[in-house]
Formats: structure tokens, sequence, C-alpha cells
């Protein structure tokens, strides 16, 4: 799989970079942004689509240098260690979100997933919500326990940049989404059976 060797990259390059990072360069609030496009339509089979937006706002030139070529494809953005530095501190980063990150849905719906970041994702069914593959990401969120579905992921099951995948949501209850990369990105879906 092309993603993990990135992803474990990723666990080294993020504990080197706690270990050398600077607190006092928390001076600026996370960026949000979102393009604010979460609503449905129709498939014209007569299946409800409802969109999920997945949002990052990497900055490419220098999250490829800490991570290695490839990991963002944005030209700017958040440079990597504020977004070490702002994980750190409120183990959560804004523009790194799910949009919406709860919705209501129809039995039968189906809901369209599209990576409008730099980064690969995952929009991953959890049974409830946990930590991802990366160590470092799980515990500078406060998710030291891996969720089970995010150990078990194949290479169809990542997101790049404009992709979109396409989820059909079960029975009525409540529907758990996160990413298992970044698992401070969640999304709760409440299926209506009506």
């Amino acid at each position: 799989m092309r993603y993990l060797p990135r992803i474990a990259s990723l666990s080294l390059v993020l504990s080197l970079q706690l270990a050398c990072d600077d607190p006092s360069r928390l001076t600026q609030p996370a960026q949000e942004f979102s393009d604010g496009s979460a609503s449905g339509g129709s498939s014209g089979s007569g299946r409800l689509l409802r969109k999920i937006q997945v949002n990052d706002a990497c900055d490419g030139p220098s999250f490829n240098a800490a991570i290695g070529p490839g990991a963002c494809s944005r030209r700017s953005g958040l440079l990597f260690d504020r977004f070490i530095a702002l994980l750190a501190a409120e183990q959560t980063v804004g523009a790194w979100n799910f949009n919406p990150d709860e919705h209501d849905v129809k039995l039968g719906s189906t809901l369209l997933a599209t990576n409008r970041g730099g980064e690969v994702h995952s929009f991953t069914r959890v049974q409830a919500f946990g930590g991802g593959l990366v160590d470092v990401l799980n515990q500078l969120s406060g998710n030291p326990t891996p969720a089970p579905e995010c150990l078990s992921l194949a290479p169809q099951d990542f997101l790049p940049p404009d992709a979109t995948s396409r989820t059909e949501v079960g029975g009525p209850g409540t529907e758990r989404f996160q990413c298992c990369i970044h698992p401070w990105m969640r999304s709760t879906i409440t299926v209506r059976g009506d």
C-alpha cells in the first residue's frame, strides 16, 4: 500500500518535530475553511445523495519537506510546524474537518465524501470514535486507542485529493465516520427510518 510508508514516516517526523517545537509559535488561530456545499441532491435513481466535504489546509512545501514528496498537493496553507503546534495545544486543527460534522439523512441515502484538501484522508465508518493509524497524531489529539476499523483498511479505503467515495447508510440509528489518519476529523450521521 503506497500510503503506509508515508504514514509511518509521518509518525517519526512528528516525534522529532515535537521534540524541537517552540510553543511561542501559537500566535494565530487555526484556519477554518469550507466551501459550505453540504447540501444534498438526488442521483436520478431515486436515492438521496448527501455530500460530505473532507477538508484540510496543508501547506505543500512545508508538509512535503517534513513528511516526504507528495504528502500535500496544495501550493500554500498552514505550515507543518504550525499544524503540529496547534494540534499539541488544542488536540485538533480546525481546518482539518468533515463538513458537515453532523447530518440527518433518510434511510437509503448515499454519502458522497469528497476530499477537498491536499492530503490523503479516509472516510471510515467506525463503531466508536477512536485513534487512527499514526500514533503521534493519536497522542496529540487525545485519541490513544485506535478505532479497530482503522487498523484493517485496504488501499481503496484511502481518499486522495479530489477523490470521492460513496457509502450507503445502514438502518435507522447513528453512524460514525472518521479519518483514520487525522482522528479528530469526524462526522455523526443520524439515519431516519421515515
